[in-house]
């Protein structure tokens, strides 16, 4: 027997919890170990960072393509993304949904300043670097907006995407793939280190799982898949 849309959606929004709390533990472990400045993690990520950098050294065009790949996804890319799908759910009458994307995005780029500020983490100094960055380096904007937004488009699109299987395998692959390559150039570019972008990702995909507690029945997939025809 099919559940109906109660159980679905308490199920889903149950699971949205447990996974936040699953990622916001190692979360909170990294940025205590990034507060307390912990010589073993420095030297992992200084490691890390050294031997990415090597190889941007040597490889230019690969240098070039993270950068061009990190342009591209940019936080800023992400926002205007997110305000286009909040514009398009408003359309077609899932107006809740539509506030909740634009919240849910505006509450990650907030949260991220005020970390920044909080943490005042700096970037990694290279004697030759090959890309530069303004601001604190922990959490990464880039990983975390990344995640973020990726986080969303597949809580809004999965719903409408039911009966197509590999559209939706497209989707996920997307969601997964994009955030860790934009994470791993940041880090390949010597803008951040790989705390930075890995505690970014956990926070990024825990944020909405948590805002959907805002709204818990407006937002499950049932709802949408009915809100917005396909």
């Amino acid at each position: 027997m099919r559940p109906d849309h109660e159980t679905t959606l308490e199920v889903r929004t149950t699971a949205a919890v447990a996974a936040a709390a699953i990622l916001l533990v190692p979360f909170a472990l990294i940025a205590a170990l990034v507060a307390g400045q912990y010589t073993p993690l420095h030297d992992l990520d200084a490691r890390i960072t050294d031997r990415l950098h090597q190889v941007a050294l040597d490889h230019p065009g690969w240098a070039g393509a993270m950068e061009w790949w990190s342009l591209i996804f940019h936080p800023t890319t992400w926002r205007i993304a997110a305000a286009l799908l909040a514009i398009w759910l408003w359309r077609r009458h899932a107006r809740p949904l539509a506030v909740w994307v634009v919240a849910t995005v505006a509450a990650g780029a907030l949260l991220g300043v005020l970390l920044k500020l909080l943490f005042g983490r700096h970037r990694p100094d290279l004697l030759d670097p090959v890309a530069q960055a303004t601001g604190y380096a922990f959490p990464s904007g880039h990983a975390m907006t990344n995640a973020l937004g990726a986080a969303v488009f597949l809580m809004v699109l999965l719903p409408l995407l039911r009966d197509r299987p590999l559209a939706r395998a497209a989707l996920w692959l997307a969601a997964v793939l994009i955030p860790l390559v934009t994470a791993y150039t940041r880090v390949g570019l010597g803008v951040h280190w790989t705390s930075d972008v890995t505690a970014g990702l956990l926070l990024g995909v825990a944020l909405p799982a948590l805002s959907v507690l805002a709204f818990p029945r407006r937002f499950s997939g049932t709802r949408v898949a009915e809100s917005v025809p396909g």
